[in-house]
């Protein structure tokens, strides 16, 4: 396992995304997609067994398989057997696409496209509407899903590869895939998807904790602070409706010192400035050395 996290952390930054038809995820998002088409609950109680049902059969399939996959590496590739894992292991993280979306979103402001850097926010980094956001919001709202998804891209998978190898990190994948796809509060996926999302907010518990950290420790290579980033961490991250989410956001606010708002929802760091494109790239920068640390120290403990 000795090299895995960095061998698979360095395909996925010079290799990108495998096609969608070789991609785990996609065929997580379409065992998710045929179990929501088919389904037939009515009463919340119901709703909820089946989508259990539906989260407990992806789970099982996807550790079953990548297992197979671990044990096989293990067997025929010898002394490479941490590349070849590395390499197994690379479509569960996703960083290159995250900071490309960052980034792209940094340069549309930059060029004063305001309607640009709304429509690829709302195409690569958010679901919510953006349709009326000022080019700050838009900024702020880059800044957020960038350092969020230090946890769900690289940290949790990791960190759940370090604990139960390739199994542990399809399993992870599969469980954030369903809560990304089914974890909403309408009328129809309310019950549905609330064990996808009740189980993602355990899976995520300590992963997003430790990305919190990695910011902290990462910020001075980047320009920011990790003083301010820990304390924001610390007095903001219960702000929002997530457990998880706030830990990462409220790290990353603190140290670019700017504030981080969604309507009337949560605010971190308010006595922070207000974001602008530039501090998009100083996040991905962060985001970027905080995966790097993580793969390493996955590698080294």
């Amino acid at each position: 396992m000795r090299g895995a996290a960095l061998i698979a952390l360095l395909a996925d930054l010079t290799a990108g995304e495998p096609p969608e038809r070789f991609h785990p995820t996609v065929w997580m998002g379409r065992w998710i997609s045929g179990g929501r088409a088919r389904r037939r609950s009515q009463s919340a109680a119901a709703s909820f067994g089946e989508g259990a049902a539906l989260l407990a059969g992806g789970i099982t399939i996807s550790a079953a398989l990548a297992m197979a996959v671990d044990v096989a590496a293990g067997a025929a590739f010898g002394g490479f057997a941490g590349f070849a894992r590395g390499v197994a292991l690379k479509p569960a993280l996703s960083l290159r696409p995250l900071l490309e979306a960052g980034r792209a979103v940094q340069s549309a402001l930059e060029r004063g496209q305001l309607d640009d850097a709304r429509r690829l926010l709302a195409r690569h980094l958010v679901s919510r509407d953006t349709s009326a956001l000022s080019a700050a919001e838009v900024a702020g709202a880059a800044i957020e899903s960038v350092a969020e998804n230090l946890n769900d891209s690289v940290v949790a998978p990791l960190l759940a590869f370090r604990v139960e190898g390739l199994a542990g990190a399809y399993a992870f994948r599969m469980i954030n895939t369903a809560d990304a796809m089914l974890g909403y509060r309408t009328p129809e996926l309310e019950w549905f998807g609330k064990a996808a999302a009740r189980t993602d907010d355990l899976a995520a518990f300590i992963p997003a904790r430790v990305a919190a950290l990695l910011i902290c420790c990462t910020a001075p290579v980047a320009g920011g602070a990790a003083g301010r980033a820990a304390a924001a961490a610390l007095r903001d991250a219960t702000k929002t409706a997530s457990p998880n989410a706030g830990w990462p956001m409220a790290a990353m606010a603190g140290a670019l010192g700017v504030r981080l708002t969604k309507g009337s929802h949560y605010e971190l760091n308010a006595d922070g400035r207000d974001p602008a494109a530039a501090d998009i790239g100083r996040s991905c920068r962060i985001v970027a050395l905080s995966a790097v640390l993580a793969a390493a120290l996955v590698d080294l403990v």
